[in-house]
């Protein structure tokens, strides 16, 4: 029996799905969680609005590539102090 396009459809849909879950599957490493306190929740607004930058989780990921760059030294007096 032939198959109608709206089947064909969501078989395509769901092998697309999974072709994502998988692609994201291999590029995660890991899931990061944390609590967030009011001043640091200020800090992170303050720095969304001024980059333009609306998701926190690209603010952050720029922001740790962006300090990785740093020489030993350099980050060891960025992030000692508070």
């Amino acid at each position: 029996m032939a198959k109608t396009d709206a089947e064909r459809q969501k078989e395509k849909r769901a092998r697309d799905k999974l072709k994502a879950e998988e692609r994201r599957a291999r590029l995660l490493a890991y899931s990061l969680k944390v609590e967030v306190y009011q001043g640091t929740a200020d800090h992170l607004e303050r720095i969304k609005q001024v980059t333009g930058i609306d998701e926190v989780h690209d603010l952050l990921t720029r922001a740790i590539h962006n300090i990785s760059r740093l020489d030993d030294a350099a980050l060891r007096d960025f992030l000692a102090k508070p």
